[in-house]
Formats: C-alpha cells, structure tokens, sequence
C-alpha cells in the first residue's frame, strides 16, 4: 500500500511533534505524516529535566527561547496550564563576587530588551527585588536579578552554601511537564488530520520528492518534503540524503529520588551552581579511585551541577543532573549508563546545597537513574531549516534545551517551509549561519555556550 503526504517529519521526539503540530496549526490543509519507530517522546525527549528559560549569552538565543516560553504560555492559558508550567526561575550561583564576563554576557543577551532587564541587588534588604514565593508563571518578573549580598542571599536561599556571594536569578524561566506538552501538540496534531505511523526509516531516496523505505514491507510512504527532526540521529538521516551535518553526540546524565529528609525547600528554583569543585570524597575513598579507572573523579570537576525540586510545591522528588562529559559518542536507543553517577552527582550537587550529604552513600531505593544524549554544534545553536538537498529541511540539534526550545523550533521549522512570518533570527539559526563569517566569529567569541 502506497501512502503519499505532502511532508514527511522523521522523529516523533518533542521537536518532532512540535514540527508537525505548527505545520498543521499554519497550514491545515497540508498532508502531514509524523515517523518514527518508537512510541512518541520514548527515547532522548523522555530524559529531558523539563526546565527552560530564556536566558543565552546571545541575543538571537535569547529570542528564540522567549519564543518558545511565549508558545508554551499561549498553550498553558489555552488548556487550564495543562502542561503544569511554573516560574520560580533558573539561579546561576557562585563563590566569586567578581562577575565581569557573565555580567558583560547578560548584557549582550539581553541587549534587545529594555533597559530595566537587569537589575542589580547589592543591600541586605532589597525593596525592588521579587522573591520566588509564587511558582505562578503569570505574575513572575522577566529580565535577570543579580544577587551580591550575602545576607540576601541566605535569607532569600537558605540551603544554599554559605559561602556563595553572587546569585544570577533568571526571571523568566521555570519548569514545565515535557510529556504533557508533547502529548498535548500530538493529539491536536492529529485531531486536525495528522499522521502517526510507526515505521524504522531504513533508507531515503531523494528523486521527485522522497521516498522512505521503512520496515513495513507492505507501506510505501512518499512525500513532497521532508523534515529531519530525528535528535541524536539526524546524522543517520541526513546521511541517508547523501549529506551531513557538523554535529556530536555525547550521553549525558540525571537522577532524580524522593527527597524524604525533606532536606531542599519546595520553592527553591533550578539551581546551578557554577563553580568547578573536587569532588566530596573522603580520603579514603580518595585513594582508593586514584589507582583505578576512575581516578578522574579524584581531579578537578567542572561548574554547572544543577539541582531542583520537582512536582511543584505539593510535590517531594528533587532531580540532579551535571553535564561534565564531552566525549563524543555514536547514539544508541539503550544508552548505557555510568553505575557511578547517582553518587558522582549527588557529592557534587552537595556543594551548593549542603544537606543533600544526608543522602551519601544511602540514596533511596526509589532512585530513577537515566540519560539521553546530547546532540549539539560547536557552538551549541540548533540546526532549523533547509538542508543542501532541495526539499529537504532540519530541526535538531538541541542539546540539553530541546524541551524549552520545542515550541519554537517547530514553529520557525513550519515557518520557514511555508514561507510565512519568518522571524529575523531564521537566518542565524539555519544551517546555512557556517557560511556566515562575521556572526559565526561573534558566537565563537562567547566565553561559554549557555550548557547549564
């Protein structure tokens, strides 16, 4: 049986799905088929740690991600906030109370916004700062805190390590239910006429359109066009086109466990703290990694550990996560993952939250350990839009943000094949940016990625 459709988008992740959804929500008379051969969300959108914000190092990220947040708004007031979505923010926190170039790249990102954007808080009692009570994302500010009062600090984070003299509060930033979300663009998608089919795309001829050889022997599926949104493997697809695509994948790692000793307080934001540590070992464990294959973890670690409360206010899980490998690795469906870890991440995190030691070495038996991989440019911008082969097109590349860039990557996807209200910041998001010399200079310029 032979199936034609005007698009075909390979990868029903969540910027698969979302591809779909706003190509049908744009344009509904098109004929859209949503491909993959796992159930929808299963593999690396099922790992996501379900944050977002819309704070990058860079003005064209910053807009793309407040895009998104405003996407993801119109679709928790359009379902009674159906996608659980809160606003406490994102804190990036530090023992340095010299900031210069993060400050110098908060100004930059947020340099298309007005001038009341960033505000800095450098009294113990501050009357123009706004504390977390609420996780409403109605009523939250926007535009970025920053902390420098160490009595500030303890008051408004108290289980925060006391030695922790600025605190960067992001504004507009929270959390949201990925799957909720996700499920809630698929089955409005095909509501309206979408397509699911479950089928492992094992070859792509390009001729005339395209034809997709699958494993369902007895279906042939042809299309016009077609969209590449298949995360980790977008290699695999875009190799099948006869192309490639300058991206890596590297596994990386969270857990998340019942915080029964009620050791982190429910209204504490996603929390990162910055600064690269030595892990808590003791010195006996020390040396006994020191001889083994693992006495990497005895040197120096690098920032960006992250921790939050998860469930909202009435909720009692916490979720860790810390994005330290960058090797490269070929993605697979079963990503193998490191017995270590739920203990590397759990001393580590410990440093910014201190109580978290009340879990050393007694982690709870519920503990959930998993992993995806992250699949990113040099630079870590995605890939959205055409491919060299005509009539091809990408949505990717969205390492370690592909839940709170979704709405907005499906939407410039969709946007772009149709050719409607294409937003300024397509170009810079596109594959074709490499061949931009000025701005790629600019970005490479950037003394960190926005990998939090």
């Amino acid at each position: 049986m032979s199936h034609h459709y005007d698009i075909a988008v390979v990868g029903a992740g969540i910027v698969g799905i979302a591809t779909a959804y706003y190509l049908k929500k744009l344009s509904p008379a098109l004929s859209v088929v949503l491909v993959d051969s796992s159930q929808p969300m299963a593999l690396t959108s099922a790992q996501s740690g379900e944050n977002y914000r819309n704070w990058w190092p860079h003005p064209v990220m910053t807009a793309f991600t407040d895009r998104s947040i405003d996407l993801m708004q119109e679709l928790a007031v359009d379902t009674n906030n159906l996608i659980n979505m809160n606003r406490r923010g994102y804190v990036l926190s530090t023992r340095s109370s010299d900031i210069d170039t993060l400050m110098s790249e908060l100004e930059h990102g947020y340099s298309q916004l007005d001038g009341n954007s960033i505000r800095v808080h450098s009294n113990a009692g501050s009357a123009t700062y706004r504390k977390p009570v609420s996780q409403s994302w109605s009523d939250a500010p926007s535009g970025v805190d920053v902390l420098q009062n160490q009595t500030l600090i303890r008051e408004t984070f108290p289980s925060y390590d006391t030695e922790i003299k600025t605190v960067v509060h992001i504004r507009r930033a929270g959390a949201i239910s990925g799957q909720q979300m996700g499920q809630l663009m698929l089955d409005r998608f095909k509501h309206v006429g979408g397509v699911l089919l479950s089928a492992q795309v094992d070859g792509i001829t390009a001729e005339q359109g395209f034809t997709l050889q699958t494993d369902q022997a007895d279906t042939a599926i042809t299309a016009g066009r077609l969209v590449n949104a298949a995360g980790p493997f977008i290699n695999d697809i875009a190799q099948m086109l006869g192309t490639s695509l300058p991206v890596t994948n590297s596994l990386q790692q969270k857990i998340a466990f019942e915080d029964t000793a009620k050791v982190i307080p429910r209204q504490m934001p996603f929390s990162i703290d910055l600064d690269a540590q030595q892990i808590d070992w003791t010195e006996e464990e020390r040396q006994l990694l020191a001889g083994t294959e693992h006495s990497w973890l005895t040197k120096e670690m690098p920032g960006a550990i992250h921790c939050r409360p998860d469930g909202g206010d009435n909720g009692s899980w916490l979720k860790l996560g810390w994005a330290f490998n960058d090797a490269n690795a070929k993605p697979t469906r079963l990503p193998e993952l490191m017995d270590e870890f739920p203990e590397i991440v759990l001393r580590g995190a410990a440093r910014l939250n201190p109580a978290l030691k009340a879990y050393y070495g007694q982690l709870p038996r519920a503990m959930h350990h998993y992993g995806g991989f992250y699949t990113l440019t040099d630079e870590n911008w995605p890939l959205i839009g055409a491919m060299d082969v005509p009539g091809s097109y990408v949505a990717g590349a969205m390492s370690g943000f592909g839940t709170m860039a979704a709405c907005a990557a499906g939407d410039l996807c969709a946007r772009v094949m149709l050719e409607d209200g294409v937003p300024a910041y397509a170009h810079a998001l596109s594959p074709q940016r490499y061949r931009d010399q000025g701005l790629m200079n600019e970005v490479k310029a950037l003394s960190q990625r926005g990998i939090l």
